[in-house]
């Protein structure tokens, strides 16, 4: 069946469902509990073994393209996020049953074709070499009545959430954790251990979330679930889609590399005004999205599209943030909006910083208002999140050793035994533990090490990306990561130690 919603304003794409002896009203709920998040359209869609849910902000093909998608073998797909080759992709694929002019529709004409491709049942791996070839940030659940196998999939960096847990042997999965709360047998408990590793490394690790049994899809992975001869959804296979890899190559120089480093960074920016609704840019006057700022012109000519906006908050006029942010615009001849944040900011929004950012991390208060600002303007914002990952911006990165100390002196302060587990490296690797150990020394001996394990274990996907997320979807705005771009973290990765952090002289 399938349950048309009223529709709503500018909101923000939400997915959930129910896998295992379904029930339409959880799902309907969790579809209330991701309001923010959209929809232009409100859906519900069920059958015997599985309910999915998804609110939808139209940013493409704004008249069409209403989910759950359908393919031409009984597929049905709810996703989030953008797929910026989805041109290329229809071009590739003319035979293709095309029902909609949207992004969203090619995940399901390439699954199409690598069924035409493979006989018999998909494995994940499969599934995986399929997926790889979307270049976006995506989030989705796809479910094949003929196989009656269910895809989780997750972007390569996690750039779009998505969430699961077991209920009496029924997969709940969504956007949020807090849609989990729709089944009224899912109690939010909150997990020590995750909480630990929380405190110590100041974001939580690996697939964990502060909730006890709330497991993160990996970012980069496609998990396909079945139902057991009992009816229980269970984890049959997963397959990595792509595997970040710091890989500093002694070749690079910047008189034959700079140039091309600089085109995939023009590129990501000009991919991301894909849009038929208005797109603007966070500007914070920090290096990040000043280059952002800077290369707008130049993107918007080859997008064919505007050149977007700014827009910058802070708490008076003299912040220095706030100064850049202004020779920024005017040096680049952009329009530029500004807001001043009210006195008590932080304690009217410290509500809402902790809802919606679902961690206990309130020190980004300049987010919400400033998203709630572009959000009357514009329903697409490109940031500069990503940057210091991947550039080595952060001051931490100057003393490494001196980071894995305070981290293990976090650990060694603290008396719950998981804090102990974490010193020995005695964590049961899985789906909530990627590796067996996460103390500070563990990870810190040199900074290419040190990069890597940031990409692997949380740091991007957690932390920023989740804060970005989170608070931009409060206020039904979709924020975009040009740094993140294929090209350009691919670029980005072979960026010699010496040239993302040059030795203080």
């Amino acid at each position: 069946m399938l349950e048309e919603g009223h529709r709503f304003g500018h909101l923000m794409c939400g997915i959930g469902g129910m896998f295992g002896e379904p029930d339409p009203a959880v799902v309907q709920r969790m579809n209330t509990l991701l309001h923010h998040r959209g929809p232009n359209g409100n859906n519900v869609w069920s059958d015997d073994h599985i309910s999915l849910g998804h609110t939808r902000l139209a940013i493409v093909d704004l008249g069409g393209s209403d989910q759950p998608l359908f393919g031409s073998a009984r597929e049905v797909l709810v996703a989030n996020g953008e797929i910026y080759n989805y041109r290329e992709i229809r071009s590739q694929h003319p035979s293709f049953s095309w029902k909609t002019q949207g992004d969203s529709e090619s995940i399901l004409a390439l699954l199409d074709a690598s069924k035409s491709k493979h006989s018999g049942v998909l494995t994940a791996r499969q599934h995986a070499q399929w997926i790889s070839q979307l270049n976006g940030m995506y989030a989705f659940a796809l479910w094949d009545s003929e196989t009656r196998h269910l895809l989780l999939a997750r972007d390569p960096l996690g750039i779009k959430p998505l969430v699961r847990t077991s209920v009496d042997g029924s997969l709940l999965f969504a956007s949020e954790s807090k849609a989990l709360r729709a089944h009224e047998g899912h109690v939010p408990a909150l997990d020590e251990e995750a909480l630990v590793a929380r405190l110590a490394w100041e974001y939580p690790l690996d697939g964990t979330t502060l909730l006890k049994d709330v497991t993160q899809i990996r970012p980069g992975t496609v998990e396909v679930w079945a139902l057991d001869l009992e009816g229980k959804a269970k984890l049959f296979d997963r397959a990595t889609i792509e595997q970040q890899k710091v890989n500093p190559l002694n070749t690079w120089g910047p008189e034959t590399d700079a140039e091309s480093l600089l085109e995939t960074f023009v590129e990501g920016v000009s991919e991301r005004l894909m849009s038929d609704v208005p797109v603007g840019i966070v500007l914070s006057g920090g290096l990040d999205s000043s280059l952002v700022a800077a290369v707008a012109h130049e993107a918007a000519e080859r997008a064919h599209q505007p050149v977007p906006a700014c827009w910058t908050v802070a708490e008076s006029e003299e912040n220095p943030d706030w100064i850049a942010a202004e020779e920024v615009a005017s040096s680049f001849d952009l329009v530029h909006h500004q807001h001043i944040l009210e006195p008590d900011s932080f304690d009217t929004l410290l509500p809402d910083l902790s809802w919606h950012g679902e961690d206990l991390d309130v020190t980004v208060l300049f987010f919400q208002p400033l998203f709630q600002k572009m959000s009357q303007h514009v329903t697409v914002g490109l940031c500069g999140q990503g940057a210091d990952e991947l550039h080595a911006g952060y001051p931490r990165y100057r003393d490494l050793k001196a980071h894995g100390e305070v981290i293990d002196a976090r650990l060694a302060s603290m008396e719950h035994p998981f804090a102990r587990q974490m010193e020995n490296e005695a964590l049961p690797v899985g789906e909530h533990w990627y590796a067996k150990g996460h103390a500070g020394g563990s990870h810190t001996g040199s900074l290419e090490e040190f990069l890597q394990f940031e990409l692997d274990h949380g740091q991007l996907s957690n932390f920023q990306l989740r804060l970005v997320d989170r608070h931009s979807m409060a206020h039904s705005l979709e924020v975009r990561v040009p740094f993140l771009s294929k090209s350009h973290r691919q670029a980005s990765h072979q960026l010699p130690m010496e040239w993302r952090l040059p030795a203080e002289r």
